[in-house]
């Protein structure tokens, strides 16, 4: 009895790349079926309906999304980036010409840089040493969170077992252990070769699994959540048959975040069948088309709203501004004290530009007034 209980113990606690059949991933593929047609019906009507907008609109959803992706992949994994700092380097990157560019610090570049390789030469072989180029980038320094680390190579025997725990010392939980070091090199090898293997698997399932098998492998010592996100954005760009970006699957992902960690533990302690995560990865994506389509709505007002105040002269300080209160993060209204703030200008100065804006329609004034004035942005185009 003892023996019997034993051995149950040990199939309990083996992760997935302990199977003998690793990495032979199977699925349950009728169990998928109504998931993955719902997805690309949604994807090719949000595909299609870009496609027939203008040429300056797209671009604005293509840096929108393109932003989302950079700053809630780092969120994931609890780093918080500047938006300005980001929107700056994707407008700079693609030639862009945005008003209010900043400079740029060498993390946050590092990130775009990879990102942008990732979806906008997506048709490009994955290669390992394109991997390292990508962990490069994202350790300029070679450091994360003040501790040196080995950078644009696998991780080593150095380095020790890599586990994720969480708990206080003494009495730690262990999440996931992956591979050893001495295993990399032929679990990448196989890895690369697959993904650029020309399968009869739907580009949208083969998203799922690239991003599950890299985290497992898990071959840098630090970094490779967000790769294995680049790597599934590859995947769809691929899917998707163009550069442009539409949809931030990491920005659902980063909303989802603790369901996404508790499904990938879920799956790392189970066998190489994963139709429960591709089950969980589908719907994490349609929520993300869902989401983008919402996104749209926004990015067009905003189109919109530019419009109408191209057919007129602004100066600099007011399309910082105006730019400024479209951004996702910006809070409150407009007064005249923070438009002086953000502009760098003189309080009188800011009044008149304000006043201006609020005389074309462009601003509206809340109720109230005195030293509580404010404002915000048309809601109605005429």
């Amino acid at each position: 009895m003892i023996m019997i209980i034993a051995a149950l113990f040990a199939v309990i606690i083996m992760w997935i790349h302990e199977f003998q059949n690793w990495p032979n991933f199977t699925w349950d593929v009728e169990a998928l079926a109504s998931k993955l047609t719902n997805i690309r019906h949604r994807q090719g009507r949000l595909l299609g309906r870009m496609e027939g907008l203008g040429f300056n609109f797209k671009r604005e959803v293509n840096l929108h999304t393109l932003m989302n992706d950079v700053i809630k992949s780092s969120a994931i994994e609890g780093e918080n980036l500047s938006s300005e700092e980001v929107r700056s380097s994707i407008a700079r990157r693609l030639g862009i010409d945005v008003a209010g560019l900043i400079p740029v610090s060498r993390n946050v570049d590092g990130i775009v840089e990879m990102m942008l390789d990732a979806t906008q030469s997506f048709s490009k072989p994955l290669t390992k040493e394109r991997l390292f180029g990508w962990h490069a980038s994202l350790f300029p320094t070679g450091h994360s969170h003040m501790h040196p680390i080995t950078v644009g190579t696998w991780r080593t025997i150095h380095s020790g077992p890599m586990q994720v725990v969480s708990g206080p010392i003494g009495r730690e939980k262990v999440h996931f252990e992956a591979p050893s070091a001495d295993r990399i090199e032929a679990e990448m090898r196989a890895f690369l070769a697959w993904f650029e293997k020309n399968e009869e698997i739907d580009p949208v399932i083969k998203a799922g699994i690239a991003h599950f098998w890299f985290v497992t492998i898990h071959p840098f010592e630090d970094g490779n959540g967000r790769i294995a996100r680049a790597i599934g954005d590859m995947a769809l760009a691929r899917a998707d048959g163009t550069t442009d970006r539409f949809y931030s699957l990491s920005s659902q992902i980063e909303a989802e975040r603790k369901d996404y960690y508790d499904q990938l533990e879920i799956q790392q302690r189970s066998s190489p069948e994963i139709t429960g995560w591709l089950a969980w990865f589908l719907d994490c994506f349609e929520r993300a088309i869902l989401s983008a389509e919402q996104t749209c709505e926004k990015v067009l007002f905003k189109a919109q709203l530019w419009d109408k105040i191209n057919r007129s002269p602004t100066n600099e300080r007011q399309r910082l501004i105006i730019n400024r209160m479209l951004e996702n993060d910006f809070k409150g209204y407009m007064n005249t004290s923070k438009y002086a703030k953000l502009a760098k200008c003189s309080n009188d100065t800011a009044l008149r530009d304000i006043q201006d804006l609020k005389a074309r329609g462009i601003f509206i004034q809340n109720s109230g007034g005195g030293r509580s004035t404010s404002y915000r942005t048309a809601n109605v185009m005429v």
